[in-house]
């Protein structure tokens, strides 16, 4: 458990500036600007906006919620899930979260409400634990949150992807409720290097390197695509993931969205389809680490694989994708309908059009700022883009209009 014993302040006097359109670059560049609450833009479309430092003294924060009265949840890696005020930049942790297992990739991971919220007050997390023999695996819990208290009451267990596995990496885990009320987790392959078809991403037998949808209460749909089949695990929605760490519902068509890191390159956009599978390793458009040697074939030489809504192939450099979410055009109306993708290794934000089931064009923002972007999240009042920067002592931050 961690305790309540953290109170931070930070006041946004002085850091939420307002300005003009800064001077635009190329295309994969963004404007050049100054130091926190300079104005900036996007190149492609001239689209002016401020970045707000909203609070900070984070460690790695992994994933940004919103509650109905303006607040924020914010994970951090080590265990933490903190109460923010956006306002004014006050930091509440929250007491009766789960133990986790921080080594390596692991930790408190992915945060998300219940629909109707508060009314249930579930909070839903995701998260990596260890069993009695250290082996480990990603969770689902839930608790009852008391924002004025900062209090996670009656914490449940709802599911243990299984098997646990000893390794510290790819736990996927991102949750998400879909528009049919269903709770869809992300898992990944914890690092399976055997590329063929054996691996565990195509092993329906177990919960590694899928997708998984559950009841609110983490029991199994009766109307999931496999639970006929004797050999696979019910919980199963698809399969043949790598790790996949974004998660978003498309806000118009409701249909599910996701981020994919690759081995070397081969990161993905990928559009959730009841039992699809997206063919790692067996199909890839990455290399191995070193050798960039190919991954099985192309997605487009085998016919039973979904191909990614768009990808960055073998020796293209990549673009390590964490947490995404859709531009409603709220607070930026040339932006509606873009898809925004954190940039780790990349150091930036992707902005991504979005036409249909597919991404036709990419450009990148905040590319000087040198932050590694593990999500970003629409606030659903204001339209608002925040950002969560993966470090020691991070920032949480803001894009506005400028």
């Amino acid at each position: 458990m961690i305790p309540m014993n953290r109170r931070r302040l930070l006041s946004l006097a002085g850091l939420a500036g307002t300005g003009t359109l800064a001077g635009c670059a190329g295309r994969d560049g963004d404007g050049s600007d100054g130091p926190d609450g300079g104005a900036t833009g996007d190149a492609e479309n001239s689209t002016a906006y401020a970045v707000e430092t909203v609070a900070a003294g984070f460690s790695h924060p992994w994933a940004i919620s919103f509650l109905p009265d303006g607040g924020l949840l914010v994970t951090e890696r080590a265990g933490t899930l903190d109460v923010v005020d956006p306002e004014s930049g006050e930091i509440r942790a929250v007491d009766g979260t789960p133990d986790v297992d921080a080594r390596g990739q692991g930790g408190l991971l992915d945060v998300t409400i219940h629909p109707g919220f508060p009314d249930p007050d579930w909070v839903y997390l995701t998260y990596s634990a260890s069993n009695a023999g250290g082996d480990t695996t990603t969770h689902l819990g839930r608790g009852r949150l008391d924002p004025e208290r900062a209090r996670l009451d009656a914490f449940e267990v709802l599911h243990a992807a299984g098997p646990f596995v000893d390794s510290t990496g790819h736990y996927g885990s991102r949750v998400v409720f879909g528009g049919d009320g269903r709770v869809y987790v992300t898992v990944g392959d914890r690092q399976f290097k055997d590329f063929g078809p054996d691996h565990v991403a195509q092993d329906l037998g177990v919960e590694l390197g899928k997708t998984l949808r559950l009841e609110p209460d983490g029991s199994v749909p009766d109307d999931n695509p496999f639970v006929d089949d004797s050999d696979a695990r019910d919980a199963i929605y698809s399969h043949g993931h790598r790790n996949a760490q974004g998660l978003t519902v498309h806000p118009e068509t409701g249909v599910i969205w996701a981020s994919e890191y690759g081995e070397q390159d081969g990161d993905e956009i990928n559009v959730i389809r009841r039992g699809g599978d997206y063919g790692w390793p067996v199909a890839d458009e990455g290399c191995t680490y070193g050798e960039g040697d190919p991954i099985g074939v192309s997605h487009d030489d085998r016919e039973d694989v979904i191909g990614p809504a768009y990808s960055w192939p073998c020796g293209s450099g990549g673009f390590p994708p964490g947490g995404l979410t859709f531009c409603t055009g709220r607070a930026f109306p040339a932006w509606e309908g873009d898809l925004f993708v954190g940039g780790l290794a990349s150091r930036a934000l992707g902005r991504l059009t979005v036409e249909g089931d597919a991404v036709t064009a990419e450009n990148r923002l905040l590319t000087d700022r040198g932050w590694r972007i593990r999500t970003v999240a629409e606030d659903p009042e204001t339209g608002h883009l925040y950002l969560a920067v993966d470090a020691d002592d991070a920032p949480v931050v803001r894009l506005t209009p400028a």
